[in-house]
């Protein structure tokens, strides 16, 4: 069965988890999940998903506290 209904597309060579050179560690782990949970709470504005990391106890790699120019930065760096 064709997901895309009557247009015709390409079988994705790849999923874009394979193109990843590591695992994820676990703090991109407790990140995503982080993230998920606060999409599931209906928090769907930048500004409160860091307020929701924050929330969380969740710092950025370097260990500092969440804020909006870190989180775009850090999400920058993990879609390389």
């Amino acid at each position: 069965m064709n997901p895309f209904g009557d247009r015709r597309f390409p079988e994705p060579w790849m999923q874009p988890h394979q193109a990843r050179r590591a695992p994820p560690t676990d703090d991109e782990n407790a990140l995503a999940a982080s993230i998920e949970a606060a999409f599931a709470a209906g928090v769907w504005d930048l500004a409160g998903l860091v307020a929701r990391l924050n929330a969380d106890g969740l710092r950025t790699p370097a260990g500092e506290p969440w804020t909006e120019a870190r989180y775009r930065d850090v999400m920058a760096r993990l879609g390389r």
